[in-house]
């Protein structure tokens, strides 16, 4: 007897961490068994979906499930947990408990925290493991075969699967059961109970009540597989019940969200079909497609399995088994996919397909998860229905091991192989969507759109034909007509002439309802001469004006929009903003799911869009603070455009989310310029920056664009190697590209990299050099509250208020880059009155001035100029010793004055090129001030490659007017064709001037006298240091 345990998600997690998140995963334990999911980075609703299996032994156990937060550098901390018992899931109809959500409870009672979250589990008994199980828990022929077939698919998804011999064992149980069901007879259900309580080891008493041994039992694989096929009805595996199987799916389908996508995407194109039947054709059994993709690839004994459904009907499930075919690195292999669907409604399908290799080395260690994604696709021309397919994937890895590089590294590149081949073959099959076809009707598509007229008399049906004001006109006609009928009353009491007051406590409480009424119904005819006044105000039919960036934005309709009005409706309006301009829709009176049909076309623009800000309203007068009733944004760089093109998108915000709203839009963005754009953008850049900016050749842009998956018509600016500090410095490249700031490294292995919008920066400080910071100054990014929060794993700090602050530090040439940042910054998100004031506060600034340090100056290059040149006695390779890190470097240096010297090893920033660190201090013979140096210094092979260059940026401290300055230092050192084991050494030397001062000359020469006498010094040293023949 197995128990299946499916771990689906979590949400409301306790937040473990200082950021307000957790990393949270699941250890589940039965007995000694112990199995744990994937962890989950920085989320507090994670989802697992991951299938364990567990041997049950004594029905008096629980299952215990505990989540934890993972902590890289200490303990992982508890979250939460439960126990599930044993004997309740075998008590249960089906022997499954379904999916439940389950509270997690801390560890103890006394806790203060009891509020920890709930997990989403799907527990099953799985008994078919045995002669006794078969003939003791099936009640008819029929559910003996369901239940072999689905023992069989639960066991290819759990980890004890991955090994033949529990399948080949298995198929065995179910050929042998099958063929003894006319010699035993059903047994009541308290029977197998007792069994599993007194003898704890189902399988050793099915073995020994029926006498058969293992070795009798044992057949290969493919027999396994195949008779198990064999067993099941024959018209499982028909068309007809495969449909009827999916249009089961779709009466059950409660509307969920549609699966996302797994981290790597191997397809996404869109298709001249229907989405059924493009998932008929690539899972109905009766497809040729499987078996042509089979041929093509050169799969051989391929075994589909018929759908079934199993946990009471909330899945459908097959098992398709093949031989993969050899490969130059990899044999034959057999594999096991389990195919799962998720989802089905009719528009939208997805599976997820597990692929198991247990047969290969370390295959017991992982699985690949494949995600089908079939959805409805854009509108084409023609009119035909077009269907999206998505495949992505993801490695599954049960069990840590050293070899998970080269395990994914090979998946990945095998997988890509495979579906170009698919999608080639599919596109033999199915026509492909022409997407530049598709851009091109853009006209044809927005014209065929028809604003639906709103006359003044459906206006008035609308709001003033209601229960409120019927019932206030037919009120008010009756009282006219008793106020004729009725004769004049005498007067009595306080009344006097004019003043007729109420004679009993019941005219009191009428003329009362009748106010009320009345004062109702009049503000519902006053909100309809608001609305009939504001009926046509809107932004559609204005024509972009000028020429660059259009984007036009068609708002078709909207869907369940939430209800604010007493009616039980809304008057709904969109407000769409992008570089700070807005374009208003027409207001819908009285609906909740309103047509509107209309084009909003925005000015020109010279920079590409990053977002497009979405709000929708509810309209309540010209006075009356409107209500929001949901907001979206849509970002351009992370969407693909041919995506936009037909698109529904969700609002957010409490209203939004409960009623499920939506939009539906179609987004055009063309750029009238042409391919001038990249040219004229970078040209307007180098009169901010001061500096040449070359344009990157197509391979660098598209090797950017890959990096961080960003849309082909952004393009890379500059890039520069620097540090990100958080706990430790992270040495990487800072990417700069028209729209986004990006950070990348790849340090052993371990890939960080995010990005964020110019737009989302608040604020660019500048950190005076420091010895944390290697002696360079530094570069604080403050982003917007709120804003970035996919960048958060890069940031230093976040405030209480929501700012994410970036810290970049040790750039090579830190006024290039500062100059780039500030530019590209000012460009993007500054308006024009911002920009105005910063010219006045810089001019400002270069107005101060002090005795000592002048006006601050813009950082400029250096200017280099020859400090020392020399001949010396030693081969290249040994001169490189002085930069090496090793005893002669050290003794040399320590040898003219350097004390304290430390240094970190070469790290690789690119191609050829090497850099590091280094710190000392001068002794008193060198400067009796003291004082000290931080420095980088990077090296890379000459362009002839005949030597090195060795490049270094130096900071002192502690020494008079160390702050006004940094030095930059070159050395160049090539061999001499004439004399063999000699070489030419030239020294550069220039001074960056970080303020000003009187004393620039003066300073300029005395590091001058002092570089050439302490190069002297070194490379004597050196000379003599070096012995022939070493």
């Amino acid at each position: 007897m197995k128990l299946l345990v499916r771990v689906i998600q979590g949400r409301n997690l306790r937040a473990m961490d200082l950021n307000g998140s957790s990393d949270p995963y699941v250890k589940v334990q039965l007995g000694k068994q112990k199995y744990k999911t994937k962890v989950v980075k920085k989320n507090l609703n994670p989802t697992w979906s991951e299938d364990f299996s567990f041997k049950v032994e004594d029905l008096n156990e629980d299952l215990l499930v505990t989540v934890l937060d993972e902590d890289k550098y200490f303990n992982d901390d508890f979250i939460g947990q439960l126990k599930v018992p044993v004997s309740k899931v075998f008590d249960s109809d089906n022997n499954s408990l379904g999916m439940t959500w389950f509270t997690l409870l801390p560890k103890n009672k006394k806790s203060k925290t009891k509020d920890c979250g709930e997990v989403l589990l799907d527990v099953s008994l799985s008994k078919n493991n045995s002669f006794l199980g078969d003939t003791l828990f099936s009640n008819d022929d029929h559910a003996s075969h369901m239940e072999s077939n689905e023992d069989l698919t639960s066991e290819s998804s759990s980890v004890q699967s991955l090994n033949s011999p529990s399948r080949s064992s298995f198929s065995a149980t179910s050929k042998s059961s099958s063929a003894m069901e006319m010699e035993e007879k059903p047994s009541p259900n308290i029977f197998p109970r007792l069994v599993q309580i007194f003898l704890k080891n189902g399988e050793t008493a099915c073995s020994t009540s029926k006498s058969v041994t293992a070795s009798e039992t044992k057949i290969s694989d493919s027999e396994v597989h195949e008779n198990s096929f064999e067993d099941q009805p024959s018209n499982q595996s028909s068309y007809g019940n495969f449909g009827e199987c999916i249009r089961t799916l779709e009466m059950r389908d409660q509307g969920g969200e549609i699966p996302s996508n797994l981290p790597g995407v191997l397809l996404d194109r869109s298709y001249v079909v229907a989405p059924s039947d493009l998932n008929s054709l690539l899972f109905s059994p009766d497809s040729s497609f499987t078996k042509s993709l089979a041929e093509l690839q050169g799969t051989a004994e391929l075994q589909e399995g018929p759908w079934t459904f199993e946990n009471g009907g909330d899945r459908l499930k097959r098992v398709v088994t093949y031989v993969k075919a050899a490969t130059k690195i990899v044999k034959a292999v057999r594999a096991t996919e389990e195919q799962t669907y998720l989802k089905a409604d009719g528009n939208v399908f997805a599976v997820l397909v597990s692929v198991s290799t247990p047969d290969i080395i370390y295959g017991n260690t992982f699985k690949v998860e494949l995600l089908y994604c079939i959805a409805p696709g854009p509108e084409v021309p023609t009119g035909e229905q077009s269907s999206r397919l998505v495949i992505s994937w993801r490695m599954n890895f049960l069990q840590t091991t050293m070899m998970k590089g080269m395990i994914e590294g090979g998946a990945r590149q095998g997988l890509k192989g495979n579906f170009e081949q698919f999608e080639d073959l599919l596109s033999d099959n199915v026509k492909p969507v022409d997407m530049k076809e598709f851009g091109s009707n853009k006209e044809q598509v927005l014209a065929s759109l028809q604003v639906e007229p709103q006359s003044d008399w459906k206006l008035a049906t609308q709001y003033l034909l209601n229960f409120t004001v019927v019932s206030t006109i037919l009120v008010g006609l009756y009282v006219l007509i008793h106020i004729l009928l009725a004769m004049p009353s005498t007067i009595q009491g306080l009344e006097f002439d004019g003043l007729d007051l109420p004679d009993s406590i019941g005219e009191v409480v009428v003329c009362g309802i009748l106010v009320l009424q009345g004062e109702r119904a009049l503000g519902m005819i006053i909100r309809f001469m608001q609305a009939r006044n504001q009926k046509g105000t809107t932004d559609h039919g204005v024509k972009a004006q000028g020429d660059g960036w259009l984007l036009t934005v068609a708002l078709i309709e909207g869907s369940s929009l939430a209800a604010v009005d007493a009616t039980g409706f809304s008057d709904p309006y969109v407000v769409f903003t992008c570089n700070g301009k807005t374009r208003t829709s027409s207001i819908k009176f009285q609906k909740a799911d309103p047509q509107w049909n209309e084009i909003f076309e925005f000015d020109a623009m010279d920079d590409p869009p990053s977002v497009l800000e979405i709000e929708v309203f509810d309209f309540d007068g010209p006075f009356d603070e409107a209500i929001t009733l949901g907001h979206a944004e849509v970002n351009f760089l992370k969407s693909n455009l041919s995506d936009l093109a037909d698109i529904w998108i969700p609002l957010q915000g409490k209203l939004a989310q409960a009623c499920r709203s939506k939009l539906h839009l179609r987004i055009f963005l063309n750029n009238t310029r042409g391919n001038n754009v990249v040219k004229e953008y970078l040209a307007k850049m180098e009169k901010e920056v001061g500096k040449k900016i070359n344009i990157r050749s197509p391979q660098t842009n598209s090797a950017f664009q890959k990096v961080f998956g960003l849309p082909p018509e952004e393009f890379l600016i500059n890039d520069f190697t620097c540090h990100l500090k958080r706990k430790l410095p992270l040495q990487g490249r800072l990417f700069l590209s028209a729209r986004i700031m990006g950070f990348h490294t790849n340090m052993f292995g371990n890939i960080t990299k995010f990005f964020f919008l110019w737009e989302d920066i608040e604020d660019i400080q500048v950190l005076p050099p420091t010895l944390a910071s290697m002696g360079s100054p530094s570069i604080i990014i403050i982003l917007r509250p709120g804003r970035g929060m996919d960048a958060r794993h890069g940031a230093k700090t976040h405030d209480q208020e929501g700012r994410l602050k970036f810290h970049f530090q040790s750039f090579v040439s830190f006024n290039v880059a500062n100059r780039t940042i500030l530019a590209l910054w000012k460009a993007r998100s500054l308006t024009p009155e911002q920009k105005v004031q910063i010219v006045e506060e810089e001019s400002e600034e270069k107005n101060v001035q002090t005795e000592e340090s002048g006006a601050f100056l813009g950082l400029e290059d250096a200017t280099m100029s020859e400090v020392y040149s020399s001949h010396l006695s030693i081969p290249v390779n040994f001169f490189m010793e002085l930069f090496s890190g090793g005893y002669i470097e050290r003794k040399v240096m320590e040898r003219v004055g350097c004390l304290e010297y430390s240094h970190t090893s070469w790290e690789l920033v690119k191609s050829d090129m090497y850099q590091r660190q280094i710190r000392y201090k001068f002794a008193k013979q060198i400067s009796s001030y003291g004082g000290e140096v931080t420095s980088t210094q990077q090296k890379y092979p000459s362009s002839n490659n005949n030597g090195w260059v060795v490049e270094e940026v130096m900071t002192l401290n502690g020494v008079p007017l160390a702050d006004h300055f940094t030095l930059q230092i070159r050395y160049q050192v090539e061999h001499l064709p004439s004399r063999p084991k000699s070489c030419n050494v030239q020294a550069y030397f220039g001074i960056t001037w970080l303020k000003s001062t009187r004393h620039q000359k003066r300073v300029t020469k005395n590091i001058q006298s002092n570089l050439t006498v302490r190069l002297k010094s070194i490379y004597g040293l050196l000379e003599k240091e070096y012995v022939p023949g070493k």
